[in-house]
């Protein structure tokens, strides 16, 4: 049994009430349940820490030989499932060589910060029992990917590596790109921030590094790679962010995607730009194995 004071100490903070989230909000959770799953993806679906998962691997006997990347779906905290991403993260699974595991993280407004948070806890503590874990997401996903990978160096329990794409980091929404690529990037704007913001936060702190990544001690994070569009809102703070981590000296890898827009990877699967992700990706995960 673990000594009390070498148990890692989970110190996030405590759940809130939230509210019902409004017909405009529902219709458009609906629409995204809607999209292609991908066709032929049967995923596993389990119970892992408490939390309801989907579980996808490449196309092995055993799915956790390459490791496990625990992953979080976008949608700005307010919508999003992991069956809208099925398709895509069975490509993932396939380049990367991965068991990726999607949670069924709750959404706000209903479950405001940190519902969220506690989730991606309770998965990669339970997941971490296996083995070491990689961490990833898009967008909003990407944020809560980077929150998990604080939470977990606080709590001496760090994560292997984290794959973060289209990351939203920063929910001041500062950087001049949000001005900058607000005509070419149809997906994302500082308005879409702002509206995640105040469903998620309802009266939270917005520095709070849990909730915006970029204002944490750069030091506290795992290798990292940051993939995103070189026209999407999202691409100054993707940048500040690297550049954070390799001036704390950090593992970084940085790729950008010219012409792309918010996550290219999973909305313009057939481009070029989007096998080039994928095999980015699949050479850092190499990478992370062969240290």
């Amino acid at each position: 049994m673990m000594d009390e004071e070498r148990k890692p100490h989970w110190a996030l903070p405590p759940l809130r009430a939230g509210h019902a989230a409004d017909a405009a909000l529902v219709q458009r959770r609906a629409a995204v349940e809607a999209m292609p799953q991908g066709e032929g993806v049967h995923p596993g679906d389990r119970v892992i820490g408490g939390v309801r998962c989907l579980v996808v691997g490449p196309d092995t006997a055993d799915h956790s030989a390459g490791g496990t990347l625990l992953y979080f779906h976008g949608g700005g905290y307010r919508m999003g499932s992991p069956s809208a991403w099925l398709g895509y993260a069975r490509r993932l699974a396939d380049a990367a060589g991965l068991r990726i595991v999607l949670p069924f993280y709750r959404l706000a407004p209903e479950h405001p910060f940190p519902a969220a948070l506690h989730d991606a806890v309770a998965v990669y503590r339970a997941l971490r029992e296996e083995g070491p874990v990689l961490a990833g997401g898009d967008s909003a996903g990407g944020g809560l990917a980077a929150a998990l990978c604080l939470a977990a160096a606080r709590a001496k329990q760090p994560v292997a590596g984290a794959i973060l794409i289209s990351p939203m980091l920063d929910m001041m929404a500062r950087d001049r790109t949000y001005d900058d690529n607000a005509a070419r990037d149809a997906l994302f704007s500082r308005a879409a921030v702002r509206d995640a913001a105040a469903l998620y936060l309802q009266g939270h702190v917005v520095d709070d590094p849990l909730v915006s990544p970029l204002c944490a001690d750069p030091a506290m994070f795992p290798p990292m790679l940051l993939l995103v569009g070189g026209v999407e809102v999202l691409l100054g703070e993707a940048l500040a962010f690297a550049q954070a981590l390799a001036l704390a000296d950090r593992p970084v890898t940085l790729h950008v995607a010219g012409g792309m827009g918010h996550v290219w990877p999973m909305m313009a699967p057939a481009t070029p730009e989007a096998a080039e992700a994928f095999a980015a990706i699949a050479a850092w995960c190499r990478g992370c194995h062969a240290d």
